[in-house]
């Protein structure tokens, strides 16, 4: 079993940034492919990244491509989520999430731990 605590989460105007971390204890972190949802009030839970156990690998949903970034250090198991260029649809809380598995995932369903989440507020 892995626990996951997220961090990093705040109010930012549109077009600031924020980076998202996600430190992982128990088992190990490196077997780990891990990823990061979002859902806004209203609204499903939806993929935003994922990264491979190895970080070879990443996914990012359409609509954070190219101003998210999406890292991890097994060294530190800690994920992160750079983000950049905020924009008020953007706010949610974001949760951290991890499965035991050689490829990355992009469905909640396939994840089996999770954080407590951490709120993200773009204001226009």
């Amino acid at each position: 079993q892995v626990q996951l605590v997220e961090s990093g989460g705040g109010l930012v105007q549109a077009g600031g940034s924020l980076r998202l971390s996600c430190a992982a204890s128990g088992r190990t972190f490196s077997n780990y492919a891990m990823g990061w949802f979002r859902q806004a009030p209203g609204k499903e839970r939806e993929i935003v990244a994922a990264i491979s156990r190895s970080g070879g690998r990443t996914y990012y949903a359409d609509s954070v491509k190219g101003r998210f970034t999406i890292s991890r250090d097994n060294a530190k198991n800690t994920v992160y989520l750079q983000m950049n260029s905020l924009k008020p649809e953007d706010t949610a809380v974001y949760y951290c999430a991890a499965v035991v598995s050689v490829i990355l995932s992009t469905k909640d369903y396939n994840y089996d731990y999770w954080g407590q989440g951490t709120q993200v507020t773009v204001s226009s």
